[in-house]
């Protein structure tokens, strides 16, 4: 198929702050090439759109247009569709080419740039990039978009400085109208399908947030071992991390473990978090690098509580005059079913312009079904009155009354070892969270995983738990 050139050549600056590339190239537009790109990505754009937010419209003219559909060197060499360099914290493979880093003498040298066991954790990385809490004054604004609005976002990456060519916009909505990609940006473009996570690189290391350096680890890790990683002792780590209690506490793959104090208010944009399924108040201040007491303060809450999903919790400022609903709590904005009813039970559904007999048209009054009656009293036996016996010439005495002693058979112990400890289980409380559980029996949320086969933290009333 013929190629359509386009006669100058784009010099894009992407916008990541010493993390990411600035590439120039000349992009061609190639039908057969693109058209197999957005084939071959498609799906995880729109899974890392479902989770991220990041419309999978503009995520694929970005890669088409940054990787010249996944044939640039970079994307060919490093999977790095999105010309993210290593910056600082990476601590995976690198790859180096030159680029537009230049020596105390004015030479250029090569950069660093990530390097990606595959594709799938470039997209992933661009996601984390623009959500990235500590660049929420920059992009957090594209988040509050209607999803659906690509040219809003188009505009909106210009305008936030990802790429310094003034035709970006221009550009990305040039490809998504040509490939019709706005059509994946409706919910259930495709059927949601259990995939293996590809942001091991993305998250591993030393990281931060809040200002706050942070490590995570894509493997259980002791907080001991953690210690001597980053070279600090273990009871700061103690002293900086509410959930850890000792050294030798396994840390789970992904949990964050902070290397510094943590803020006492988040300095980024957002002033509310919108509590998420399975979080509690400790997710979120670990999420933001706020301490756990201070976040529980603000909020008028205490530090294990458990927020309900879609409740608004405070991340700065001074304190809330109402805290947030917690789960489990009736929501007093639920409404009240007032459905009419007359003095049998039926629902009363009659026009009253009408005879009273007479329903609305195509309404059905149905009767309200009677209660479920009682099961059937079981009558209990009476016992007969006692017999007196008088024998002639003793004195009169008043007889006994005997009550007969039901026969029950003898309760059975089954049998056990006593040498062994017998499991201690907790049923949760409204309220309650894994981490609460955790601090009330003195034991990690990571055993509490483990002891009752759970692979998030989301618990449910009336649950039971082993706790030992």
């Amino acid at each position: 198929m013929a190629k359509l050139f386009i006669t100058s050549v784009l010099s894009l600056f992407l916008g990541f702050a010493a993390s990411a590339a600035s590439i120039p190239y000349t992009f061609i537009f190639d039908n057969a090439e693109q058209e197999a790109y957005i084939n071959r990505y498609k799906e995880v754009a729109i899974r890392e759109m479902e989770r991220s937010g990041v419309p999978a419209s503009i995520k694929l003219a970005q890669g088409i247009l940054e990787s010249d559909s996944g044939q640039s060197v970079l994307a060919r060499s490093a999977n790095n569709h999105f010309g993210i360099k290593c910056g600082s914290n990476w601590k995976g493979e690198e790859y180096y080419r030159k680029d537009d880093d230049y020596d105390s003498n004015g030479q250029l040298i090569k950069s660093c740039f990530r390097q990606y066991r595959n594709a799938e954790a470039s997209f992933v990385a661009h996601s984390e990039f623009l959500r990235d809490p500590a660049k929420s004054f920059r992009y957090g604004f594209l988040f509050r978009l209607d999803p659906r609005d690509y040219k809003g976002w188009a505009n909106g990456l210009r305008q936030a400085g990802y790429a310094t060519n003034p035709r970006y916009p221009e550009l990305l909505i040039g490809i998504i109208e040509r490939y019709n990609l706005q059509q994946y940006d409706a919910p259930g473009a495709v059927d949601p399908v259990e995939v293996e996570n590809p942001t091991n690189e993305l998250i591993t290391g030393i990281l931060q947030t809040n200002d706050v350096s942070y490590f995570v680890s894509e493997a259980p890790i002791s907080v001991e071992a953690i210690a001597k990683q980053v070279d600090l002792s273990v009871q700061r780590l103690l002293d900086y991390n509410e959930g850890l209690s000792q050294s030798s506490q396994l840390v789970a793959p992904t949990d964050r473990v902070y290397l510094q104090k943590k803020r006492k208010s988040y300095r980024g944009r957002e002033q509310f978090h919108t509590v998420e399924v399975g979080e509690d108040l400790y997710a979120i201040a670990q999420r933001y690098g706020l301490r756990l007491e201070h976040l529980a303060r603000r909020n008028r809450l205490n530090e294990a509580a458990n927020p309900a999903t879609g409740q608004k919790v405070k991340l700065r400022g001074g304190k809330v005059d109402n805290p947030p609903r917690l789960e489990g709590e009736i929501d007093p904005n639920t409404p009240v079913n007032d459905i009419p009813t007359n003095d049998k039970g039926e629902i009363d559904l009659l026009d009253p312009t009408d005879e009273p007999t007479t329903p609305r048209p195509g309404v059905v009054i149905l009767p309200r079904p009677n209660p479920t009656p009682p099961p059937p009293t079981t009558p209990v036996p009476t016992t007969p009155p006692p017999t007196t016996v008088v024998v002639p010439g003793s004195p009169s005495v008043p007889p006994t009354t005997v009550i007969p002693v039901p026969n029950v058979p003898p309760t059975t112990v089954p049998p056990g070892n006593p040498s062994l400890p017998q499991p201690v289980f907790h049923s949760v409380q409204a309220g309650e969270t894994l981490y609460a559980i955790s601090r009330t029996y003195g034991v990690t949320v990571e055993s509490l995983r483990q002891l009752n086969s759970l692979s998030t933290n989301t618990i449910s009333i009336g649950q039971q738990l082993r706790v030992r």
